[in-house]
């Protein structure tokens, strides 16, 4: 794609209309808008994903520069991110620059994607991710260098930004980090829903400025209500965000955007109320009209299936019955798709009745011809409302689009009660939002009525996100007890919070240790109240004197699947349960009812070739290390920096040369025996050091043993010359921000990288229950004993490391007392000092890029190529 497009023209190119104004001002300002306000059902999603396209691809090199080159296209729901996933790929295959094969089938004359496969053999194209826990089978964070969209929910972005990714290994919390902190654009949309995480998005925009980070990063909110009071928090300068992108007077003036602004809808209470789901079943069914679609917006899982059954005794199955669609947060994503597939196709014959929950508030184009909607906070009422004649279309003001709000009387119970009805939100933005659905009663309540009425929307942040929690959350180590620093009530409401959960059937054993960890197919998400409620009845539902465990959870550090009970589960977690245990239906969802007939079975997922395979991260695992070709050290060092510069080729960091260091001397320490004595039999040659092997590998002499400990202290160990942290002969000197690291700095971040590039040794370095100890009651830590000698390597590119005899003493507190590290800071010491100096973003970044070119080298020796 050259550089030469006008935005009007390649936007025409990606979606086959013309850009309307506001669209064409946020690609081509100076300074991307932080702020977007503008109604639904106008293109915000084309604005962002298409916006920032064209200034990384067809805008010119100035706008390029500044515009980050990864996207972070963020939900606060978790169904419909497929719809925007569908669209961006879309979009990038008109433009030609979508990396990856794809299929498209077509429905209602427009392409939905059937099959996509990101790719990355062209560095000049895009590849579109999706986070939704399990297993990633893109590793989209292997290629920094490359622009990418990634699209997800709040919870998987946000744990992820806030390194406790939920629903993934530990060992790659520190490289998501990193990625979705530098170098990238967050779109946070429809942000009125985000709850807590809004506030957190805030602060994480803040602490990116003022820590400093591995490349421009900006977030972007944007929402048909947004109010810039609501970004108020702790650390953020509401002045820095500019000012807010809305419609003008050029955009009013064009006829689709005025058929969108002024589409008639008028507002009427339902003849119903909540509390009987029969009564409003048979409301919703008389005001429902041959051939077009009503949507029913409910605000609870509970009710909307307790309406959708109601619905059901209803309907025949004959062709004069419209057809029944639910659509929830709590589906498997196959489910999902073919509800979703459901919502989005035409009405046909008598039409179709949707009954979804909030999920279509954000993420979802569809347009119905009347509107249930249950009484929830002005905001989230705005949001559904935009979902009824949508584009204009029943523009009759005689029949135009129909709204019906049903009411919950929370006005009418006791505080207890109240609280229980209005959930997820609070009574007192219910009773607000009554009082103006009262006043605006049989009016038209188009956006232009709604932006008439200027109504300001309080919004209250109940947990915000300081920088010492910050801080404390760069160290992946759990405490003694194997836990870690709650993130939940940062990411979103407490009382939203979920686990992930999938079904194989076990037969009524338990789960192997060798059992594949789940695919994201399998997974569904499940309250964590409702999980805990499940495993409780599981437990009692089992025969007497019989103790039959059928829900599990992985040990990474002991690669078993472990029983859970009730008093175990905790949010953003992956459960393994037993198909017989039931809790799921394929029509319904998530149930949380325990199965009393087969019929009652969850069905598993059929999981493709590849799905689930085990991705052991057990604290001595190695996966890497295991290959289809026997590689030296020194052959597969050179495969890693050869990555490395690859990778640097498309990047600018003052600490490429730390990198390169780092990269040659990373795998020094699988010269200890201790490694060497693992690999497989039938070695090529036994005078060399050997990195990789295929076969079966035997288990480490000692438990917990990382080869990435002893390579980082024998660099420790060595002067900064010596492993080649030198400039013409003198110290290197590098100025970061206010800070101007020495020659010594930099040999303890090549030590810091060289630990870190298995994301297990980090901050600190400290034994393990379970590791074997000296006999002589000598100092040990993950299977390093202190004075074993790490003996003489070839690591290629010239450099042969000298044979030296490993100190631990820097795992103790204070000054060494003892040669070669007497009188010097402890590990700890030196790691907090660089996080401090670094900033925990920027040396997150660094420990990204060396881990991506090694997992790139080892990916190739394994699979031949990425």
């Amino acid at each position: 794609m050259a550089h030469s497009i006008s935005f009007h023209e390649f936007f025409k190119m990606a979606t086959g209309s013309a850009p309307f104004p506001f669209q064409r001002g946020f690609a081509e300002a100076a300074s991307l808008p932080q702020l977007v306000r503008v109604p639904t059902g106008l293109g915000k999603t084309a604005l962002a994903v298409v916006g920032w396209l064209w200034r990384r691809f067809g805008g010119n090199e100035e706008r390029k520069a500044a515009t980050p080159r990864r996207l972070v296209y963020c939900l606060p729901m978790r169904v419909l991110v497929e719809q925007t996933r569908d669209n961006a790929v879309l979009w990038l295959h008109n433009v030609g620059l979508l990396a990856g094969p794809v299929e498209f089938d077509e429905h209602d004359g427009k392409r939905r994607v059937r099959s996509y496969a990101p790719d990355f053999s062209d560095p000049g194209k895009v590849a579109v991710h999706v986070l939704m826990g399990g297993e990633e089978r893109d590793d989209w964070d292997l290629h920094p260098e490359r622009d990418a969209i990634i699209i997800g929910t709040q919870d998987m972005l946000l744990s992820r930004a806030l390194n406790r990714g939920y629903a993934m290994t530990r060992s790659r919390w520190p490289m998501h980090f990193a990625l979705l902190n530098s170098d990238v654009l967050w779109i946070l949309d429809e942000v009125q829903l985000m709850g807590t995480g809004l506030a957190t998005t805030a602060q994480l925009e803040a602490f990116r400025s003022l820590l400093g980070t591995g490349g421009t990063a900006q977030s972007i909110w944007m929402s048909a209500t947004l109010d810039r009071e609501w970004l108020r928090s702790a650390d953020l300068d509401l002045g820095s965000l500019g000012d807010t992108l809305e419609l003008d007077a050029r955009d009013l003036a064009l006829t689709d955007v005025a058929a969108r602004y002024r589409a008639p809808k008028r507002l009427a209470q339902a003849a119903a109320s909540a509390a009987d789901p029969d009564v409003l079943a048979q409301v919703v069914l008389d005001e429902h009209q041959h051939g077009t679609r009503t949507l029913v917006v409910v605000n609870t899982v509970d009710r909307a299936r307790r309406l959708a059954a109601a619905l059901r005794k209803r309907l025949t199955d004959g062709t004069g019955s419209p057809g029944l669609v639910l659509i929830h947060s709590r589906f498997r994503p196959l489910d999902r798709e073919r509800h979703v597939g459901q919502l989005l196709a035409a009405p046909e014959g008598p039409g179709a009745v949707i009954v979804s929950t909030q999920v279509v508030e954000a993420g979802v184009d569809v347009s119905a011809k009347t509107l249930f909607t249950e009484i929830a906070p002005w905001a989230s009422l705005v949001q559904r409302f935009g979902r009824c004649n949508r584009a204009g279309e029943f523009d009759n003001h005689d029949d135009p689009g129909r709204i019906f709000w049903i009411d919950l009387n929370v006005d009418e119970l006791d505080e207890k009660r109240a609280s229980k009805t209005a959930a997820p939100y609070p009574p007192h933005d219910l009773h607000q939002a009554r009082k103006l659905l009262v006043e605006l009663e049989g009016e038209s309540v188009a956006p232009q009525t709604l932006d008439g009425l200027g109504v300001k929307l309080p919004y209250e942040h109940t947990h915000i996100l300081r920088r010492k929690d910050l801080i404390e959350l760069f160290d992946t180590t759990p405490d003694l007890a194997g836990n870690d620093l709650d993130i939940d009530r940062y990411v979103r409401d407490m009382d939203d919070t979920d686990v992930r959960v999938f079904w194989r059937d076990l037969r009524g054993e338990a789960p192997q240790p060798e059992e594949a960890l789940p695919g994201r197919e399998e997974l569904c998400g499940a309250p964590v109240g409702g999980f805990r409620d499940f495993i409780r009845k599981l437990g009692k539902s089992t025969k007497k004197h019989i103790r039959v465990r059928r829900a599990y959870r992985r040990n990474f550090l002991e690669r078993t699947w472990d029983p859970v009970s009730e008093r175990t589960i905790t949010p953003g977690q992956v459960y393994f349960v037993d198909s017989s245990a039931g809790g799921y239906d394929e029509e319904r969802g998530w149930m949380g009812e325990i199965a009393r007939t087969a019929a009652q079975r969850v069905a598993p997922v059929a999981l493709e070739p590849g799905e689930g395979a085990v991705v052991d991260d057990g604290n001595e695992a190695d996966k890497l290390s295991q290959t289809n070709e026997w590689q030296s050290i020194a052959e597969h060092t050179d495969e890693v920096c050869a990555e490395l510069e690859q990778l640097l080729g498309g990047l600018e960091t003052v600490f490429a040369p730390t990198l390169r260091v780092a990269a040659r001397w990373h795998d020094w320490g699988k010269a200890h025996q201790v490694f060497q004595d693992a690999l497989p039999d039938g070695r090529p040659d036994a005078s060399r050091a050997w990195a990789k092997a295929p076969g079966k590998w035997k288990r480490y002499g000692r438990r917990q043993f990382r080869h990435e400990l002893a390579s980082a202290l024998a660099v420790l160990a060595l002067t900064p010359k010596t492993v080649g942290l030198t400039v013409n002969g003198g110290a290197e000197r590098l100025s970061v921000g206010a800070e101007a690291l020495g020659a010594e700095d930099l040999r303890d971040l090549a030590a810091y990288l060289v630990a870190a590039h298995h994301g297990k040794v980090r901050l600190s370095i400290r034994s393990l229950p379970t590791e074997k100890h000296p006999p002589d009651g000598k100092r040990f830590a993950r299977g390093i004993w202190d004075g074993d000698r790490l003996s003489k390597a070839d690591l290629g590119g010239g450099v042969l490391a000298p044979g030296v005899a490993l100190s631990l003493e820097p795992m103790e507190l204070g000054l060494c007392q003892e040669p070669p590290f007497a009188g010097q800071p402890s590990w700890v010491e030196r790691m907090l000092c660089l996080r401090d100096r670094l900033g925990p973003f920027r040396l997150a970044y660094l420990e990204a890029l060396l881990r991506a070119a090694d997992m790139r080298a080892s990916a190739r020796a394994t699979r031949g190529q990425l």
